[in-house]
């Protein structure tokens, strides 16, 4: 792995912050007015990971795979995205040693991108709410682009924004979405222990490396 990579890529939700508190509101009161029963914080915690419109569907049918009717998701997605607009980083906070790893990063001078699935009408005030926006020199938001991660598209895209090849390039993240987007864009990819990945240990994905906190990165990565 370089161990002195000219960009850094950082996901959103389970690598940065902890936003589940927020989407278990929206989701139960979507749920409500749909009068259909509340799912509860475990179950939207092992849902999330995958954007908005896979939370939406999981929630609608109660199961992580499966699609709903779409006359049913086309009446609850707008529902959703306007309570979760709402409380919107209300409850979510950065992870412990979230601002040390990153004060670290931007104390080397390393460049930050942040690239999530997360829309950016929810993205921006979210890392605006939780005093992140300002470490990052981009933000790459789920409808950015045509694709979104798992895709290398997004990674591609920040690289090329930067005049940096992959290979000079690290991802951050916590899912296996990460990992397969990296390894498709050909980045170096460290993982979180903590973050969203449907119960399943992100070891088994087999990123460069796994930390249990972002303030291991100074051990990690040359200054």
């Amino acid at each position: 792995m370089n161990l002195k990579p000219e960009l850094i890529l950082i996901d959103l939700d389970g690598t940065l912050i902890d936003s589940v508190p927020d989407l278990t509101y929206a989701t139960d009161a979507m749920m409500k007015q749909l009068d259909m029963p509340e799912r509860g914080e475990d179950k939207v915690r092992h849902w999330v990971g995958n954007g908005v419109d896979r939370l939406v569907k999981r929630a609608l049918i109660d199961n992580l795979d499966g699609e709903p009717e779409a006359s049913l998701f086309e009446t609850a997605l707008p529902k959703f995205n306007s309570l979760y607009d709402e409380v919107n980083g209300k409850h979510s906070k950065p992870y412990p040693g979230v601002i040390e790893g990153l004060d670290w990063l931007k104390s080397q001078n390393y460049k930050l991108v942040c690239i999530t699935n997360k829309a950016e009408q929810f993205t921006i005030p979210l890392l605006k709410l939780t005093n992140l926006y300002d470490y990052f020199q981009l933000v790459i938001s789920g409808d950015t682009l045509a694709k979104k991660k798992p895709d290398p598209m997004p990674l591609l895209h920040a690289a090329k924004s930067f005049n940096v090849t992959p290979n000079n390039a690290l991802m951050l993240g916590d899912s296996i979405s990460d990992v397969k987007a990296a390894r498709a864009a050909e980045f170096d990819i460290i993982c979180v222990s903590y973050g969203y990945n449907h119960g399943v240990d992100i070891r088994t994905a087999k990123p460069d490396v796994v930390v249990d906190s972002l303030s291991e990165l100074s051990s990690i990565l040359k200054s």
